[in-house]
């Protein structure tokens, strides 16, 4: 039995109605609703208040799903879980430190992921998305325009741990959502992003063509940051390798090598973008070309070249496959 259910079965035996309950807890009639139909996880507070209200004998508490905000045994910090939490049960709550505080969260799970994998943190990426998007839906406001760019950042990041996963129809559908949330907050940068993303799905599906098309469109995407279009003229010369056109491949991998050797600072959702990690996707090219012996120098490199934290990353997999490829080949 779920939380709302119970929750609906005592309130019909103790002849409680849910307005009544509501002005008992205090909370919005509306807030409780969504409680009793399991579309809102109240928070342990809130569950322990209804348990004393209907008099369950703590049947409530023990029934309640665990926060998706504290599900990462400390990786998100107490205070922050605890401020999110109260907004997303009272959007009326959400202020600047809230959405610095989701900002902060977020940062520090997409590092997280570097080190534990796509697979621990889909279940709680999820179920926070579901709340943010609950807020997003009662938010006003000046800070509401700041709150949509967040959860349009987040939803890209669900969508690259489903894609992560080969979870390709998730992964697509959620990447089609953050396109159109970023179009609605104005936010190129995630837009690009989102697209992008989509051109690495068809990578692990072997669709070059649609490696080309998600490419070449996230570069056409307005507002989207220069690193994010070096990335994607590398991701669009992979495409173009794989269909045996060399020599488009070529120009356009001489484009992102002249704009890498820049080193732009990347914006956060792709902090990983960076001169080795730029290597790596080079030297994938030039295996897709035939230059393997430049092919293996460059992954080697790039592979050495990537940070501490990051060396233990799952995505890392397919330029460690390339490197031997390479290194068979020359």
């Amino acid at each position: 039995m779920t939380f709302g259910e119970k929750l609906r079965r005592l309130m019909a035996e103790r002849g409680i109605s849910q307005r009544r309950l509501a002005k008992l807890v205090p909370c919005n009639d509306g807030y409780l609703s969504r409680v009793a139909h399991d579309r809102k996880v109240p928070s342990q507070r809130m569950a322990e208040r209804l348990d004393e209200l209907l008099d369950a004998g703590g049947q409530l508490a023990a029934l309640r799903a665990p926060s998706p905000w504290g599900a990462l045994n400390g990786a998100v910090n107490l205070d922050d879980a605890e401020r999110v939490t109260q907004a997303a049960e009272r959007p009326a709550r959400l202020d600047t430190a809230t959405l610095d505080a989701l900002e902060t969260v977020l940062s520090g799970q997409r590092r997280l992921e570097d080190a534990i994998g796509a697979a621990a943190l889909l279940r709680p990426v999820t179920g926070q998305l579901d709340a943010i998007t609950g807020m997003l839906g009662e938010a006003r406001g000046p800070l509401a325009r700041r709150l949509g760019r967040i959860v349009a950042e987040w939803t890209v990041y669900a969508g690259w741990l489903n894609a992560a996963l080969r979870r390709d129809g998730r992964a697509l559908e959620l990447l089609a959502r953050a396109e159109e949330l970023a179009d609605e907050f104005e936010d190129g940068t995630i837009a690009a992003i989102a697209t992008s993303f989509r051109g690495y799905v068809a990578r692990q599906q072997g669709r070059p063509r649609a490696v080309v098309r998600a490419s070449m469109a996230a570069m056409a995407t307005p507002g989207g940051h220069p690193v994010q279009a070096t990335f994607d003229r590398l991701q669009a010369a992979q495409g173009y390798a794989t269909l045996g056109e060399a020599e488009r491949a070529r120009r356009l991998l001489d484009e992102a090598a002249s704009r890498a050797a820049d080193e732009v600072e990347p914006p956060p959702p792709v902090y990983w973008y960076s001169r080795p990690f730029f290597d790596l996707n080079i030297g994938v090219v030039l295996l897709g070309i035939g230059e393997h012996s430049d092919a293996a120098a460059l992954l080697a490199e790039g592979l050495d070249g990537i940070p501490a934290d990051q060396a233990g990353a799952e995505w890392l997999g397919e330029y460690r496959a390339a490197l031997e490829e390479a290194r068979d080949r020359a």
